[in-house]
């Protein structure tokens, strides 16, 4: 699927704040939406977890306990999905939602981004790789399943914050058709949103394609979970021909509430696949081999 040339995106810097009511954060939602859809962009990316905002919603005792606020927060995701999918449609927009742990049949919760397209239809992504806290603390458990989305604006893949950092994941959804890559991410210190930055920047070297980082900003004192948020949204490329020679095609001010706007022209990647001054995406399924044939040791004791 060709995407349109070029197609203009929108990365939020995504400022987490406490909420009057859930009719204060569709106000907040619906101005963001507009912005972006004002100027021009057909694709709209929130970070990971900026939808743990809605748990200010509830009083302090579901604020301060991660379990309690993550069955509260099932009361909210009707509601969350209808306004999402009512904006999509009004602007005209494809929408990557900021993620929301969603409980699934068997009781368990999955960090969940959505995917929605103008026509009505929905998608999702579950986050496949748990970090830490995630896992340890807050007991949410991990997907299965990778998926890509086939669009008109092209098709694209989503890579949930820590699952940027291991590359087989895009390389699947690389081979599976996405042009691009998306990164809604969440990180409370320089270290950790360094760690996802440099994910992505490997991810377009060696896939030779764009990838979009998303990010939270600002501090929420009351919330257990996104307490801190550090960050810049970004778009990243392989350096190499017509594209930025530090790979940096657009970044956002550090923890600043805002859009990232930018125009992806996939001529560009397509000429870099073809020409370029080395070409990685080709020469993927070298290393594979060589992986295939195991490690010599040589001894030099």
């Amino acid at each position: 699927m060709t995407p349109p040339r070029p197609l203009k995106i929108a990365a939020a810097q995504y400022d987490i704040g406490e909420l009057a009511g859930f009719a204060a954060y569709a106000r907040k939602l619906s101005g963001w939406v507009s912005d972006a859809a004002r100027s021009g962009a057909r694709l709209l990316v929130f970070p990971e977890y900026g939808a743990m905002e809605l748990v200010s919603l509830f009083g302090e005792t579901i604020r301060r306990d991660l379990a309690a606020q993550l069955d509260a927060l099932q009361t909210v995701l009707p509601d969350f999905l209808a306004l999402h999918q009512g904006l999509a449609a009004a602007h005209g927009v494809y929408i990557c939602a900021a993620s929301f742990p969603v409980r699934v049949a068997d009781g368990a919760y999955r960090n969940r981004a959505h995917v929605f397209a103008p026509p009505g239809v929905l998608g999702f992504q579950d986050k496949l790789i748990m970090t830490r806290f995630e896992s340890e603390r807050w007991h949410i458990g991990a997907g299965a399943v990778m998926r890509v989305f086939e669009t008109e604006l092209g098709c694209f893949g989503v890579n949930l914050c820590y699952d940027s950092e291991f590359p087989l994941i895009a390389r699947a959804q690389i081979e599976a058709g996405a042009q691009f890559i998306l990164v809604p991410s969440c990180t409370d210190s320089l270290a950790g949103y360094h760690r996802v930055r440099i994910a992505c920047q490997a991810r377009a070297l060696e896939n030779q394609c764009y990838v979009i980082q998303s990010v939270t900003v600002g501090a929420a004192a009351w919330s257990e979970a996104v307490d801190v948020n550090v960050g810049a949204a970004a778009v990243l490329t392989p350096p190499d021909l017509g594209l930025p020679h530090d790979g940096v095609f657009a970044l956002g001010p550090m923890n600043e509430a805002q859009w990232l706007h930018a125009e992806l022209d996939f001529d560009k990647l397509a000429a870099v696949r073809a020409a370029g001054q080395v070409l990685n995406y080709r020469d993927w399924g070298a290393q594979q081999r060589l992986a295939c044939r195991g490690v010599e040791r040589v001894s030099l004791k």
